[in-house]
């Protein structure tokens, strides 16, 4: 899906906007297209502008234009929201999923909306109303990040075999080791690797570099022989598919749920980014401090590493919890006891 191709003017002005002034990445941009797309589908809906019968995933939104935008009001925007709480599929790509988008979902797209009425209130003045103006954004339960033991980290290595046994076991080896975001691990090519450092290109196209350690090395260098020459378009990539092509973000998420579950760790309801929480989790427990955690996650913001501050009080709270002495209390004593008794 590009949105290039697809969105009608007045949102690709927007969204070229973001990619290229604002410095958004392609698949960040495209998934506010996506949110857009949804609001702009059932607001004609809602009006009475397609056939009822239409299913929704059809509608065409060609006819959106600036008018449309100036007459949008916020009453439309909270009745969008009740329809993605309530009618929206919680999970796009499961056949067996529940419906509801959750806090976090209906926040990007109010952050979509918001951005696009922004942009034509006040950068470009071709509308006056702007309906998300005092907009709250919906609040997210705060969680503490799911992630596996050194242990089940060891077990899950163990777990990975079969015909790209090398590639696999690199890319888990990368992920637990330097915490890097899936998005990240797919646009490795080659000449990012320069002895023990990699170049990653993060969120927002900001370059950062980390250093890679010894088992990091060692699996860089035991998969390279058994790399699966690629394609043309694909001939810098550093990890390549079975077809020659560049790995994707869906098949590195699936081959990481497969070892997951060879590895009996699928009940830890484990993904690609816990295996991100995970070696950050492994890191600050182990003594980096959390300024230098920032810089190696990619963090804009040192509040979003706080995090993994919060992950280990709870795992001194818990192991204190867990010891089996937690719900003894000292006896009583005979004098007590004759105390409590009038009658003695």
């Amino acid at each position: 899906m590009d949105y290039v191709k697809e969105a009608p003017p007045v949102l690709r002005d927007y969204l070229v906007y973001m990619e290229t002034i604002m410095g958004r990445s392609p698949n960040t941009v495209n998934e506010y297209y996506l949110d857009l797309r949804t609001f702009f589908r059932f607001l004609l809906q809602k009006r009475g502008l397609v056939p009822s019968s239409q299913p929704f995933e059809e509608i065409s939104i060609d006819s959106i234009d600036l008018k449309l935008l100036q007459n949008v009001t916020k009453s439309d925007i909270l009745d969008f929201l009740v329809f993605a709480a309530r009618e929206r599929p919680k999970f796009h790509k499961s056949q067996a999923t529940t419906f509801g988008n959750d806090m976090h979902a209906r926040a990007r797209k109010i952050s979509a909306l918001r951005g696009l009425y922004k942009y034509y209130c006040e950068k470009v003045q071709l509308i006056e109303n702007n309906p998300t103006k005092g907009l709250d954004t919906p609040r997210s339960k705060k969680e503490l990040p799911k992630y596996l033991t050194l242990q089940e980290s060891l077990e899950l290595l163990d777990a990975v075999d079969g015909p790209y046994r090398e590639r696999d076991y690199c890319i888990i080896t990368l992920f637990l080791n330097c915490g890097m975001r899936v998005s990240e691990l797919v646009n490795i090519d080659m000449q990012d690797i320069s002895d023990d450092r990699l170049r990653l290109l993060g969120k927002g196209n900001k370059e950062r570099m980390i250093y890679l350690n010894q088992a990091c090395v060692n699996a860089i260098e035991a998969y390279l022989p058994h790399r699966i020459t690629p394609k043309a378009a694909s001939r810098n990539a550093l990890f390549i598919s079975r077809l020659g092509n560049r790995i994707d973000v869906q098949t590195v998420k699936a081959l990481v749920k497969k070892y997951l579950t060879a590895a009996g760790l699928s009940q830890k309801h484990c993904s690609v980014h816990k295996l991100r929480h995970t070696a950050a989790t492994l890191m600050y427990q182990n003594g980096v401090d959390v300024r230098t955690l920032k810089e190696v996650l990619g963090h804009e913001n040192l509040d979003t590493t706080m995090i993994y501050t919060h992950v280990v009080d709870q795992n001194l709270r818990d192991a204190v919890e867990a010891n089996p002495l937690n719900h003894v209390s000292q006896r009583k004593s005979p004098s007590d006891d004759a105390a409590d008794d009038p009658e003695k």
